[in-house]
């Protein structure tokens, strides 16, 4: 029974939640970044090299031709598929690239909170009586 409470305290503190939450949306992040790699900026590029698909630019290993690469595959010929390599080099570049903009924005927060001149600190209760005190000398005199 001690083990259960155990895990039950390590699944339940603030690491553990937060690492499964950035893990989720660290899924859908990669989603969006491969739609955008391959949905928005190859095609363009694509079209700038005279309409290459990167997707489908493969080398095949050993006889045969084929036009796309799903035909090689089914085909079951060996290919290296270096335009999918090259689609996921970009897609890694601008995962990097995004986590750097978070990173670089959060310690300019955390420069700014300690360029912060901190607040004098409040004088102690000994201090504020003999304030009193020199005030009250001060009345009287």
């Amino acid at each position: 029974m001690g083990m259960v409470k155990e895990f039950k305290q390590f699944a339940v503190k603030g690491n553990v939640v937060d690492m499964a939450v950035g893990i989720i949306i660290g899924g859908a992040f990669g989603t969006i970044v491969k739609s955008l790699v391959a949905d928005v900026i190859m095609p363009p590029v694509g079209l700038m090299l005279g309409g290459v698909d990167f997707a489908n630019l493969f080398m095949v290993l050993g006889d045969g031709t084929f036009e796309t690469l799903e035909a090689a595959k089914e085909a079951g010929a060996a290919t290296i598929n270096y335009g999918v390599f090259l689609n996921n080099v970009i897609s890694f570049l601008i995962v990097a690239f995004a986590v750097f903009m978070l990173v670089r924005s959060i310690n300019s927060l955390k420069r700014k909170e300690e360029e912060k001149p901190a607040a004098p600190p409040k004088p102690s209760a000994e201090e504020t009586l003999l304030g009193e005190i020199r005030d009250l000398l001060q009345k009287t005199a």
